[in-house]
């Protein structure tokens, strides 16, 4: 502390001190938030067509790389990887999303159903609007298929299926550089009423 009078170099003689001492203690604190490396992997549990995964992931992984690098299923399609074409999209707790676009590591404790899911494992029988496209030829390169197929699902299970001009309005996120809407929509209209009974 100064005694009397402040000068200009007595404020700053305070002034610097009092700054040296406060950089001092904090420190510690800085080179504890330095040390933790955003790249560190992130301990995660994801619950995928019904099974339970534990998977090391960089915290910035997306499902869609989570699904395709890390957990072997290969069924969703990177398309744009922008969120723009929904060739990615899967369903968590029952809702469609684009897995480009959502972190891996947000989803511990949600269902996640793929592609790969939809289908009856023990009988072998198909989701009634996987037979539909099959059907309708509601594809031709395929790439954009399990997309459609996931978003046709949550479609009809949101009640957005009541008719064509519907379905095209739900359904327009989805791209199809083939251009198989027509046969798309005939497919949802056919799975529709087998997946309502």
């Amino acid at each position: 502390m100064v005694q009397g009078p402040i000068n200009r170099r007595g404020f700053l003689t305070v002034a610097t001190t009092a700054t040296t001492s406060l950089v001092a203690r904090a420190a510690p604190a800085q080179e504890a938030a330095v040390a933790a490396d955003p790249r560190a992997a992130v301990q995660t549990s994801l619950s995928v067509n019904g099974q339970s995964h534990r998977l090391a992931l960089d915290g910035r992984t997306t499902l869609l790389d989570a699904l395709r690098d890390h957990i072997g299923l290969t069924g969703s399609k990177k398309g744009c990887d922008h969120g723009q074409c929904g060739a990615c999209t899967v369903h968590v707790d029952g809702r469609r999303v684009l897995s480009c676009l959502t972190l891996a590591a947000t989803l511990e404790g949600k269902e996640i159903t793929t592609i790969e899911g939809l289908a009856d494992a023990a009988t072998g029988t198909l989701h009634p609007m996987q037979q539909a496209f099959i059907d309708h030829d509601a594809f031709q390169c395929g790439y954009c298929t399990p997309g459609q197929i996931m978003s046709a699902v949550a479609c009809v299970a949101e009640g957005h299926a009541n008719d064509k001009a519907q379905i095209r309005e739900y359904m327009s996120a989805n791209l199809c550089r083939c251009a198989a809407y027509t046969n798309i929509v005939a497919a949802i209209e056919q799975a529709r009423p087998k997946m309502e009974s």
